[in-house]
This record gives structure tokens, C-alpha cells and sequence, in this order.
């Protein structure tokens, strides 16, 4: 048996995290304190820190939604970059079947294959 019983990831994650929220707390505390030894009412420096938190909110909400738009962007480019014909033109050809147009050698007079494109019929 152990001795020691050992702490998960989601236990040390929830100590980190209560250890912010408690430093972020005190650090308002202070902010209130401070104000209010210079000259503020309580009452207008809970309102004027109010403010600053929704001012924060807002410009991190402001910033998720154009990073939400560029990864948008990104997406559809991504997407439409997806879907652009690429070089072959033989989707149907199956196996070794179009494996000899590949060949340097390759001329069609010499197979027995619809024409080709890449060479003028002059018939």
C-alpha cells in the first residue's frame, strides 16, 4: 500500500485555480481599500471597480469574437482550398489502368485510350 495517497491532475487544477481566484480577490480588496483611503465612499469604489471588471469582460469579449471570425475565415479558406481540382484529371481510372499516361514515354498513339489533352488530335 502507499503511503501517501497521490493528488490528480483535477485536484492540483482546482487548487491552482482557487489560489487564483482567492489572490484575485484580495487584489480587489486592496483596490477597495485604496480608494476608499482617497477620499472615495465605499459605495462609489465597489461601483468604480464594477465598472473596470465589466470594461475588462468587454474587451475580452470583443477580442473572442474576432478570433472566432478569423477562425471562420481560416476554416472556409481551408475548406474551399479542399475542394479545388487538383491535376488529376483521371478520378476513374482504377489501379495500374492510368498508370502508363504517367510514364515520360507516354503517347496515345501507342495505347489504345480516349484522347488526351495534353496532345492535339488531328483528325
Amino acid at each position: 500500500m502507499k503511503t501517501a495517497a497521490q493528488t490528480t491532475f483535477v485536484e492540483r487544477a482546482g487548487r491552482n485555480l482557487g489560489r487564483l481566484w482567492r489572490g484575485c480577490a484580495r487584489l480587489e480588496r486592496r483596490a477597495a481599500q485604496s480608494l476608499i483611503a482617497n477620499g472615495f465612499a465605499p459605495g462609489v469604489a465597489k461601483a468604480l471597480l464594477l465598472l473596470v471588471k465589466l470594461a475588462a469582460l468587454g474587451v475580452l469579449l470583443y477580442v473572442a469574437v474576432w478570433f472566432a471570425l478569423l477562425l471562420a475565415f481560416v476554416v472556409a479558406a481551408a475548406w474551399m482550398a479542399r475542394d479545388v481540382a487538383s491535376d488529376e484529371s483521371e478520378e476513374w481510372a482504377i489501379g495500374d489502368q492510368a498508370d502508363h499516361k504517367r510514364s515520360v514515354f507516354y503517347d496515345p498513339m501507342n495505347y489504345s485510350d480516349d484522347p488526351d489533352p495534353r496532345f492535339k488530335d488531328e483528325r
